[in-house]
């Protein structure tokens, strides 16, 4: 039987789109704070959360169902490929939003300007946005990375804190479903309370990024537009704390085993608690 199946490559297709939208977020700051409509950059940041965490709803399902339709034997060995090939297809979707960012914030910048100007009216933003003359406009705004977008980028300014624990919580959520379907088949006897446990993972890891992230950011985005702070330095944070998500996906591949071991052990406690 095949590890890399149709299947395998559909749930690689949503992961990866996940992940490239969830980088392409630091954008829609950065736009916000270069046009100074942080208010209107927010709702285009919350749109995009909303399409990836559907994209993610969607896949759940299928992606649970390689456990189910896994061979008999060598069942472990093989569940395990598979799902490294899905945490590598979060890693490749960070690289693709990372080669985007700069076309991303160059159109995003328009795009809230618009947004304003429709009085927030998403049909007519969107109307607007697939017209001709407008896709042809986007085209021109289309740019690939160079090292001079990292010119000016003081890696001093950056806190290392913030830096590992931003690596630390993307581990934990890129890995967070996947380890805890593994966990089902290290303890099959506790198969509900073991696939379960994902959305506590990725709940904590949610709430922990929203905490200590999210507002680090948006408060430097801020001060850019009261004048109390320097786009370079928020540009200098963002794609930081981008390359630090990019470890974040790598370092998952090493924390998957060990993450399926400690759901399974974690969740026999809730059993003899019951």
């Amino acid at each position: 039987m095949d590890v890399l199946t149709g299947k395998v490559l559909f749930i690689a297709l949503f992961i990866l789109i996940i992940h490239s939208i969830e980088t392409l977020a630091y954008a829609v700051r950065l736009s916000g704070a270069r046009v100074k409509l942080i208010a209107s950059a927010l709702s285009l940041f919350n749109m995009m959360v909303i399409v990836s965490r559907m994209a993610n709803m969607m896949q759940l399902p299928v992606t649970g169902s390689l456990v189910d339709t896994a061979p008999k034997e060598n069942t472990l060995a093989f569940v395990e490929q598979q799902y490294r090939i899905l945490i590598g297809a979060s890693t490749l979707g960070t690289i693709v939003g990372i080669i985007l960012l700069p076309t991303f914030t160059a159109l995003f910048s328009r795009a809230i300007i618009h947004m304003s100007q429709e009085r927030g009216s998403i049909p007519s933003l969107v109307k607007k946005g697939f017209s001709l003359a407008y896709i042809k406009r986007g085209i021109k705004h289309i740019h690939v990375p160079k090292l001079s977008y990292l010119k000016d980028i003081k890696l001093k300014d950056v806190p290392l804190r913030l830096f590992f624990f931003n690596m630390i919580v993307t581990a934990v959520y890129t890995i967070g479903v996947l380890s805890a379907l593994y966990a089902s088949l290290l303890a099959p006897d506790r198969y509900g309370s073991t696939s379960m446990a994902s959305g506590l993972v990725n709940g904590v890891a949610t709430i922990l990024l929203a905490l200590f992230i999210d507002p680090r950011i948006s408060v430097l985005a801020d001060d850019v537009v009261n004048g109390r702070g320097s786009y370079m330095h928020l540009k200098g944070i963002s794609v930081i704390m981008i390359a630090s998500r990019l470890l974040g996906t790598l370092i998952a591949q090493l924390l998957f085993i060990p993450g399926a071991h400690y759901i399974a052990w974690m969740t026999k406690f809730l059993v003899e608690f019951n």
